[in-house]
């Protein structure tokens, strides 16, 4: 069946569900009532809960977070090195970040893991499929790799396997961190596991989406490799949908692979080229010829009126910019980059992500232009021209998006 998709239960399956008492585990002939009990009767996790677990759970307290989580949320980050844990207690919350951990060690480059021996880290959506307490590195957490996805797409006959997030600090393909670390995400996986999460979630992702310098990375990566580009928007839909709501996206897998994610496919994908609207010349708009950039100021840019101010402007903007959305588009998070100069001006206005309408963009940018002067960035008692990213909210109200549907 043409379209067909199969559904990667990423949702349910990794939330799991909460059990009052996981079953008896056995080991050579000796019963244990949890599955905690059952990892500490081995030396490696049992010296890990004596070092970490006060620590881990004066942590939570500090963080105001029940201890131990029933829920946890692992994503990772290629480019920017970071492994995140996040916590949740029942299964309807929202899911709250306890601890970004430092990725000492990286293999291959940014893209996914097509075939055995290319000391790829892969790229997708996985979940904990093994606690080994006597890993070749101190302690290990296997990942499901390949799934569904990566069997479609991958070699047929060698898509490589054997995927961790491990001890050590050394990889060729994996997922390491040091043995300090490896102790405090080994016992908070071994907890949720132990309170029913029969599937811990794992999603790994080539860059932070949110950060300027790791996207343009990626840009420059992918620009001329459309499967790639393709590959690396659908899961940014991923994390742009629990940036938004910290609750996990249903993923499924088309026909031919493809994730898609909350059952659509890419969000960000552009029109195939008999599909795409005409374009017409853009709008010029108002740029200046730089010097350097100040990386790091004493005092950022200020909006007339401060925070509060430039949250109100960015609502109405995001409000009045509703009447211009492409055609069957009820919603857009529009990243722009522009510079307040040392004057105070903002210019140089540029869309990043979000958008591709040319129409769209020039009404947006000769919008932003009209926004009043800023109080310029600082640096060493001196103004200077600073680069600033603002992601912008465009949303029909759901009250308008119901009429006629």
């Amino acid at each position: 069946m043409k379209n067909l998709v199969f559904c990667f239960l990423l949702t349910l399956c990794f939330e799991g569900f909460l059990i009052a008492q996981p079953s008896p585990i056995q080991k050579t002939g000796v019963s244990f009532s949890s599955f905690i009990d059952y990892q500490r009767s081995f030396t490696r996790p049992e010296e890990s809960f004596r070092k970490k677990e006060d620590t881990l759970q004066k942590q939570f307290e500090a963080k105001g977070l029940k201890w131990p989580a029933n829920y946890i949320y692992i994503r990772s980050f290629k480019y920017d090195s970071q492994l995140e844990i996040w916590v949740k207690d029942a299964i309807t919350d929202p899911f709250k970040l306890f601890k970004t951990y430092k990725v000492c060690a990286l293999a291959g480059t940014l893209g996914p893991k097509r075939m055995e021996g290319d000391y790829q880290v892969p790229e997708g959506f996985y979940y904990i499929n093994e606690f080994n307490p006597k890993s070749t590195y101190y302690l290990s957490l296997g990942i499901n790799y390949p799934n569904l996805s990566d069997r479609m797409l991958s070699d047929s006959l060698r898509p490589g396997g054997d995927i961790y997030i491990h001890g050590s600090c050394v990889t060729v393909g994996c997922i390491p961190l040091t043995d300090e670390k490896i102790d405090e995400v080994y016992i908070l996986a071994a907890h949720a596991r132990n309170q029913g999460q029969d599937y811990i979630p794992v999603h790994i992702f080539p860059v932070r989406y949110n950060v300027p310098k790791s996207v343009n990375y990626l840009n420059n990566l992918v620009k001329d490799d459309p499967e790639l580009k393709k590959f690396a928007a659908k899961l940014e839909d991923a994390f742009d949908y629990f940036d938004k709501y910290k609750q996990l996206p249903v993923i499924m897998i088309a026909d031919k692979g493809d994730y898609l994610v909350n059952g659509t496919g890419n969000l960000k994908t552009k029109p195939e080229p008999d599909e795409a609207p005409k374009k017409r010349e853009p709008v010029a708009h108002r740029e200046r010829k730089l010097g350097i950039l100040a990386d790091a100021v004493h005092e950022w840019p200020k909006f007339p009126g401060g925070a509060n101010a430039y949250t109100k402007y960015l609502e109405e903007l995001g409000r009045d910019m509703v009447s211009y959305l492409p055609k069957g588009t009820r919603k857009a998070y529009v990243q722009v980059e522009f510079i307040v100069d040392k004057d105070g001006m903002p210019v140089n206005f540029k869309v990043l992500r979000g958008a591709s309408d040319v129409d769209f963009i020039d009404e947006l940018i000769t919008k932003m232009e009209k926004m009043p002067e800023w109080q310029p960035a600082i640096l060493n008692d001196k103004p200077v021209a600073k680069k600033m990213v603002q992601t912008i909210a465009i949303e029909i109200p759901q009250e308008l998006a119901n009429v006629g549907g």
